[in-house]
């Protein structure tokens, strides 16, 4: 479904809109999930989890994060 397949939602506003699609993610965390995880991404994940176990103090912090960000654009 797009949005152009009701035309109602193109004639709100913004504020509306915004009003509309948290309705909307709140209809959908209140239920419980029919969407699985990808295996790939459950894989990811304890790799990650392993990662950061063998070596807790290599996070980055915020900025760190946000200078490698900007480095990408």
């Amino acid at each position: 479904m797009r949005v152009t397949d009701i035309p109602e939602i193109i004639k709100l506003s913004t504020p509306e809109k915004i009003l509309l699609v948290e309705d909307l993610w709140d209809s959908i965390t209140g239920e419980e999930s029919e969407v699985s995880i990808p295996e790939s991404h459950m894989e990811e994940l304890d790799r990650r989890l392993i990662k950061y176990k063998s070596s807790p103090g290599e996070l980055l912090s915020l900025e760190e994060l946000q200078a490698r960000v900007k480095r990408r654009k």
